[in-house]
């Protein structure tokens, strides 16, 4: 009997031993935490210098903006703002095409303040510029007296610069937030090429169109067509009244010479 108690002792011992390490080993490990979603990438910013060298081409408009530097601001206002940036590029031809006034007689600086004049401190949308032509002039990046004026015309957007007059003729990119549209003229403001604007050339008069061959001749007062008898016409009736009247004279002396 002894000894069934003790070997009874010693398995209860020897199970309170095995729930007290088991509860010690639960107090011992670590609480479990769900993992944490990693948070959503940045929305890719726009390469201006890309979108200006695929499209276009602008290569011209693109040296420009590198040379004075304002790429940089351009870049920085479409990445780093919330306004975003709107901007009008002209194409290489568009450059060509300029004459008078040139561009090679600016300063940096006034380079500068072209190019910025061809940008908008907030990005609108194709169909924003019906309420901005109701704003009109708009201030442009250059600030200041650098204004435009746009004009909606049955959905075209008319540009107006005082010395330039050209409208949007594409959607190069326009995702918020940034908006690049092609123009045909380079814009000239007012602030660094004065206001003595040369006039707008005429335009061409119509060419005078010839009435076809078979055009319907004058009409005289009395509402009667008197087409009018070409010389070579006349002289037949001539010639046919001759014929008649000397058949007349060879037919009488033919009676004549009978009678006799």
């Amino acid at each position: 009997m002894e000894k069934m108690e003790v070997s009874m002792a010693l398995m209860i011992s020897a199970l309170l031993l095995l729930f007290s390490s088991a509860n010690a080993q639960k107090a011992a490990s670590p609480p479990t935490f769900s993992p944490t979603p990693a948070p959503a990438p940045a929305p890719e910013h726009v390469n201006l210098t890309d979108l200006l060298s695929v499209a276009g081409p602008f290569h011209t408009f693109l040296n420009y903006l590198e040379s004075t530097k304002v790429l940089e601001t351009f870049q920085n206002q479409a990445n780093n703002t919330d306004e975003g940036i709107t901007i009008f590029v002209p194409k290489d031809d568009a450059f060509k095409s300029l004459k008078k006034p040139s561009l090679a007689n600016l300063t940096q600086d006034q380079l500068k303040q072209l190019c910025l004049f061809h940008a908008l401190p907030h990005y609108y949308s194709f169909a924003d510029f019906k309420n901005l032509s109701q704003m009109s002039p708009v201030s442009t990046y250059a600030g200041g007296d650098y204004k435009l004026n746009f004009t909606d015309v049955s959905g075209d957007v008319h540009i107006d610069s005082g010395w330039s007059r050209t409208k949007v003729s594409s959607s190069v990119h326009s995702t918020d937030p940034v908006a690049l549209y092609q123009v045909d003229k380079v814009l000239l403001p007012e602030a660094i090429f004065g206001t003595d604007i040369p006039p707008m050339p005429a335009p061409a008069p119509a060419p005078d169109v010839a009435p076809p061959a078979d055009a319907p001749s004058e009409v005289s007062d009395g509402g009667s067509a008197s087409p009018k008898s070409s010389p070579g016409t006349n002289s037949s009736h001539r010639n046919i009244n001759w014929g008649i009247c000397s058949q007349l004279v060879l037919a009488v002396s033919g009676l004549m010479v009978l009678f006799l």
